[in-house]
């Protein structure tokens, strides 16, 4: 198991997340919760938003041989 660390929120965020964890279920804990959401948002995969040309013409190429273009 990895070594632990405190982490503070406010007790409003604390207050809700118990009520959805109640309402919900799926969840042991609040922290099982914040760290399994914490660590969705970090390993979320970003899109890659520049193609090389080569790659932008092969798609333009690929888009107009269907007929988008």
């Amino acid at each position: 198991m990895c070594e632990r660390v405190p982490v503070y929120i406010s007790r409003e965020l604390y207050e809700k997340i118990k009520k959805f964890i109640e309402a919900q279920g799926g969840f042991s804990s609040i922290e099982e919760f914040v760290e399994f959401v914490l660590n969705e948002v970090l390993t979320e995969e970003t899109p890659s938003t520049t193609l090389s040309k080569e790659d932008e013409e092969k798609i333009k190429e690929r888009l107009k041989a269907l007929g988008y273009i």
